[in-house]
């Protein structure tokens, strides 16, 4: 693994920023308008940024989700490996999980392709 470039941590951790102050268009810019969003809520994955701000006010809509980028590498393939540390509480501020995850991206041209969700 190589670290990852200085823009694509820029990117991801002003995408962190924006999903955590719930600011969903901002957040949406910085994907491919076909984006395949893992569905960590639900299961499966959504396709494109309508499908991902739906989903997101679904989840918001129940939980309470925090989710901070602890650090990042990436593969030769391009794709860009985050170790999130992930809080969960319920919308009475009652905590349901503090755990870590990996997300895994795929960037293409600059906008986040894909989106891949490890739980180990």
């Amino acid at each position: 693994m190589k670290v990852s470039s200085s823009n694509q941590v820029k990117q991801l951790k002003h995408l962190y920023d924006r999903f955590n102050a719930r600011d969903v268009e901002a957040a949406l810019v910085l994907m491919h308008r076909d984006v395949m969003w893992a569905n960590g809520f639900e299961g499966g994955h959504v396709c494109g940024r309508c499908a991902v701000r739906e989903y997101w006010k679904r989840q918001w809509g129940a939980i309470d989700p925090h989710v901070d980028p602890i650090d990042f590498s990436s593969v030769l393939d391009g794709e860009v490996i985050v170790e999130v540390r992930q809080v969960v509480r319920d919308l009475q501020g009652t905590l349901l999980a503090d755990q870590m995850v990996v997300h895994i991206f795929g960037i293409e041209s600059g906008l986040i392709k894909r989106f891949d969700i490890y739980n180990p």
